[in-house]
């Protein structure tokens, strides 16, 4: 019996393109002036700070614009810079510049899963933060409400099964009564390693019912197993 549904978030619950045609241009557009006029306030000094870390050398602030946009470039799941994307979206948000993609199907389906009594959560590999913002500036409204939860890299990445070994113990929930959604089939693999059940959702085509995971097209056509 499903207690629990994890969801990823790009290609998901919302528009690939979203992120690949708004948000990551915004971010790579705002980037180096934000570091630069925020780089002595706590949150950025600290990403600075993480990004020198992560580069195993000192970098200035300069040097460290230029690492952080290296990775954006390489698309880089490296978590200083999604926490650092996810304050640039935060402020594209607050000016109103862009509203955060969401599929109707998604939207409807997430709030019928909540009533039923399913406890929700989010794994992707922005941040905590970005999804929070993304999920709470919707067409169809702030949907933060229905979900217990959020998973980002700090608990290890999406293609390690052992991230998932994690998020079930830390939800207390038995792995086989969880149940995985994403578009990316290395994820739903190491999902099923650690013992979640899966579904694979393919937006852009039909369900092949001989595929490694269970296919569903749209959220409506999301099932699992008893």
């Amino acid at each position: 019996m499903i207690k629990a549904i994890v969801t990823d978030i790009e290609g998901t619950t919302s528009s690939l393109a979203f992120v690949k045609d708004v948000l990551f241009p915004y971010a790579r557009a705002n980037l180096a002036d934000f570091v630069r006029r925020h780089q002595n306030q706590p949150p950025v000094k600290g990403l600075l700070a993480d990004t020198s870390a992560k580069a195993g050398v000192t970098l200035d602030t300069e040097q460290a614009i230029s690492q952080l946009i290296h990775w954006l470039d390489d698309d880089k799941k490296v978590t200083p810079l999604k926490s650092l994307q996810g304050l640039l979206w935060e402020a594209g948000y607050q000016n109103g510049d862009f509203n955060g993609h969401i599929y109707e199907d998604a939207a409807t389906k997430l709030k019928v899963w909540k009533a039923q009594g399913l406890s929700l959560y989010v794994y992707s590999s922005g941040s905590v933060f970005a999804q929070k913002l993304l999920f709470a500036h919707t067409a169809y409204g702030d949907l933060t409400p229905l979900f217990s939860g959020y998973f980002d890299t700090h608990i290890g990445g999406k293609k390690e099964p052992a991230s998932y070994t994690k998020i079930a113990k830390e939800l207390g929930i038995a792995a086989g009564q969880i149940l995985f959604l994403s578009d990316i089939k290395d994820e739903l693999d190491a999902a099923k390693a650690a013992g979640l059940q899966t579904c694979w959702l393919v937006r852009d085509a039909k369900p092949d019912p001989k595929a490694a995971h269970p296919q569903a097209s749209s959220f409506d056509q999301v099932g699992w197993a008893d």
